[in-house]
């Protein structure tokens, strides 16, 4: 039997890989948004986000400091909201040998579905503090109607 050299530091980033990955693919389904396929392959890096529902709109915020506003494109089609853009490298500078990057750069692109409640039509973006927030106003639906049964 060949011994196998393992890295404890390995297994752990590997667990947290799968643990991440396993509540990423749940998404938000209490709110009827689901996050599809963020992690597309094209991602680089995938900036987080919170996402609340109030009684007029979707909120979605997305983590995104460094980004600029111009290297961001948001696209509604199909029921599905598109984030996408990329975070430029900075030039690191080197003092006595040693230098750091630890932010995430590179292109990311994230998209979710939206319940058929949000408004294509009536979408605000706004970026401020590396908060990208996106509010969708939700449509004004029918109230259900009570049905009874005759005997």
């Amino acid at each position: 039997m060949i011994p196998v050299l393992r890295e404890p530091t390995h297994l752990l980033d590997r667990f947290q890989d799968d643990f991440n990955n396993l509540f990423r693919s749940f998404g938000d389904r209490s709110l009827g948004i689901r996050d599809e396929d963020s992690n597309v392959i094209t991602s680089q890096w995938m900036p987080p986000v919170d996402i609340q529902e109030g009684d007029n709109e979707f909120v979605i915020k997305a983590d995104i400091p460094g980004v600029n506003r111009k290297d961001i494109e948001i696209s509604m089609a199909n029921g599905v909201l598109s984030i996408r853009g990329e975070r430029k490298i900075e030039k690191n500078e080197e003092h006595n040998g040693y230098y750091r990057t630890e932010c995430s750069h590179g292109i990311f692109h994230r998209r979710f579905s939206l319940p058929d409640s949000a408004d294509p039509d009536k979408i605000v973006a706004k970026d401020k503090d590396g908060v990208l927030t996106i509010t969708l106003s939700k449509r004004k639906t029918a109230k259900p109607t009570l049905i009874n049964i005759q005997s």
